[in-house]
């Protein structure tokens, strides 16, 4: 090799290996997606991402990291040479050309640590942009219309979605990347060591025949069956990594249970109960465990034994050209080099068999996830239209999933001051009425009538979210005192996840997650707001008063009947055009029930008005009620 010369040739070795890599690659992914199963799975989740209608920036990037693996292939190639003219020096006892070697090696090296850096650096950017963009697509997709409710009508509903929006994307995009960017290097490299094998070996005899550059074809012989079995005996890996996820994430969410659930289980003393299932399903984690080591130990076994025996072969295969002068001992060093790099290349996929095979599991997941959210989509929605602020029902049959009749033919509306009261026996249907009104019951039938907006929904349980007692009296709308959070999670959504977005949060870290934050801090400073105040004192909170911006989590500090009078504050501070009441004073007593309800009276004395409940002492505040008498008979009065 001309070193003088090799800045120019490798510039044109690596224009020319980029646009082979280019198109090759192109037609290889397009056949990838439109012949194979794994291929258009990767292309519904990934190829609007790379859509230059979109961004021009991900297909950019793109472009760079490829062309730093190409870079660092060409690296490898001028190595091997150094390899050669360095141990030749040594032979030769050449000081003049050893020094040369070294100083070339400077160089060489500097080039390589500045290449590493820019791709590591450059790769991991475009992962998190890739992860940003895919993750705000996923969650868009759960959340909209509703579909992380809807999905459990499904026949088959979705399990574990918190673990496929937060890990299973995040392996995704990482692999994703990993293991194209590793298939390029392989081939490029394959071809480009290929061809310095091919000029340094010499004739290879067998069992009396002659072959030409026969250790070229030796080589690739051996890694082609190697990886023929390597398939056979990795492949249950594909199942195994799979259930590996899927039994992980159901440990998982059994203990997050026992821990929602903990003061159930201990009035229950259902400790026995729980630890058995938590150690079964931990049970099936370690089975699944074992079984992925035992093949993993064939697999690696098998591997190991292909990789060990290939370091000999080239000495062997060289020794007599060496030990009769017809090659140098750089000869031989870059032959054993190149042999191995060859070697490597080509069992690229025996040796990331696994990861492909985990690859595969994590594409199956985000598929399986994406296809449950669609279908959700598809399901029969109650039919639901707005006439100002009117709450009626037009002929509403409401069903069971096993078309079992609830309601049959239901008419009513509910005036604003003439609030009505829904009562029945356990299973008549008066949730799932709830439900229907509410657009979240898809099997009815008839036109619903209520307020688009300004609607709001009481459960039996009322829901926390997490965060500080102010954020969960005005929820589900924004506190009145949180521009700065706003306009810091407003403008991050608003911009393109994957070009700017990260940029701007970068900046904002220290705002948002610094000392005195609006989010971490458990005690926010906020602007005084006498509202929140005064609305915890008349629903009888006022002792939570001086704790309304403690970050907590409030749905395990407080009783259910604190929560529930909490859910009270939170109606009259929204003031909605409507409001839907299922048990929503179970917990209380009848004086705390009766002080809620006339707070509400005086309060919203136009908001229209709908319960579900059981009490006998709540017809006092409802002159109109709708019985449900079973089999979707129903009576008004």
């Amino acid at each position: 090799m001309n070193w003088n010369h090799e800045v120019l040739d490798s510039a044109i070795w690596i224009a020319q290996a980029y646009a082979i890599t280019v198109v090759l690659s192109g037609l290889t992914i397009w056949g990838l997606a439109r012949f194979t199963l794994w291929g258009r799975q990767f292309w519904n989740l990934a190829g609007a991402y790379f859509s230059p209608k979109r961004s021009w920036r991900p297909l950019a990037a793109l472009a760079f990291i490829l062309f730093l693996t190409l870079s660092a292939v060409r690296l490898d190639v001028l190595f091997s040479s150094w390899y050669n003219n360095m141990y030749t020096a040594l032979q030769k006892l050449d000081e003049a050309q050893f020094w040369f070697a070294m100083w070339l090696f400077a160089v060489l090296a500097t080039i390589h640590v500045v290449r590493s850096l820019i791709d590591f650096y450059v790769q991991q950017a475009f992962g998190v942009h890739w992860r940003v963009w895919l993750n705000e697509q996923m969650l868009s997709r759960w959340i909209d219309r509703q579909a992380y409710y809807r999905s459990q009508y499904l026949e088959r509903p979705i399990d574990n979605p918190d673990q496929r929006i937060q890990q299973d994307v995040a392996t995704f995009v990482t692999t994703s990347l990993t293991l194209s960017m590793g298939v390029v290097n392989a081939l490029v490299s394959t071809f480009a060591f290929t061809l310095i094998l091919w000029n340094l070996s010499g004739t290879l005899a067998i069992m009396g025949l002659d072959i030409p550059r026969g250790m070229v074809f030796l080589v690739f012989v051996y890694v082609l069956i190697a990886t023929v079995f390597a398939i056979r005996i990795g492949r249950p890996l594909i199942s195994l990594n799979f259930l590996s996820e899927r039994f992980n994430a159901d440990y998982r969410y059994a203990l997050v249970r026992l821990r929602e659930y903990a003061e159930s289980v201990a009035f229950y003393a259902g400790e026995k109960v729980e630890g058995a299932l938590l150690r079964s399903r931990f049970a099936q984690i370690i089975a699944n465990a074992w079984a992925i080591i035992y093949r993993s130990l064939k697999f690696l076994g098998f591997n190991f034994s292909v990789t060990q025996t290939a370091v000999v072969f080239p000495f062997i295969i060289q020794a007599q050209r060496f030990f009769t002068k017809k090659i140098s001992l750089g000869d031989l060093m870059q032959t054993a080099q190149a042999f191995g790099r060859l070697q490597d290349n080509l069992s690229f996929f025996r040796n990331a068999y696994d990861s492909f095979a985990a690859y595969r599991a994590t594409l199956d997941r985000l598929t399986g996830f994406t296809t449950a959210i669609q279908n959700s989509y598809t399901l029969p929605a109650p039919n639901t239209h707005a006439k100002g602020k009117r709450v009626a029902l037009d002929h509403l049959t409401v069903r069971t999933p096993d078309n079992k009749i609830l309601l049959d033919r239901l008419s009513l509306e509910v005036q604003p001051g003439a609030p009505l009261l829904i009562r029945g026996a356990s299973g008549s249907g008066k949730t799932t009425l709830l439900r229907s009104i509410a657009g979240l019951w898809p099997y009815c039938e008839g036109d619903i009538i209520r307020p688009d907006h300004d609607v709001l929904f009481l459960s039996q349980k009322p829901y926390l979210p997490l965060g500080s007692l102010r954020e969960a009296l005005y929820y589900p709308n924004q506190l009145p005192d949180t521009e700065r959070a706003i306009a810091y999670t407003s403008g991050a959504a608003a911009q393109d996840p994957s070009s700017s977005g990260s940029k701007n949060a970068i900046k904002d870290f220290d705002n948002v997650f610094g000392p005195g934050n609006l989010l971490l801090d458990p005690k926010r400073s906020n602007p005084p707001d006498d509202r929140a105040q005064d609305m915890l004192r008349q629903v009888q909170l006022g002792h939570l008063a001086a704790r309304l911006d403690e970050i907590a989590d409030w749905g395990r500090i407080l009783s259910l009947g604190e929560q529930q009078r909490l859910a009270f504050g939170r109606l009259l501070l929204a003031a909605p055009d409507a409001a839907f009441l299922d048990e929503a004073t179970s917990a209380l007593d009848e004086g705390l029930e009766e002080s809620m309800y006339r707070l509400t009276r005086e309060l919203l004395p136009d908001t229209i008005l709908l319960s579900v409940g059981h009490r006998s002492t709540l017809t006092a505040y409802h002159p109109r009620q709708l019985a449900l008498k079973g089999g979707g008979a129903w009576e008004l009065s």
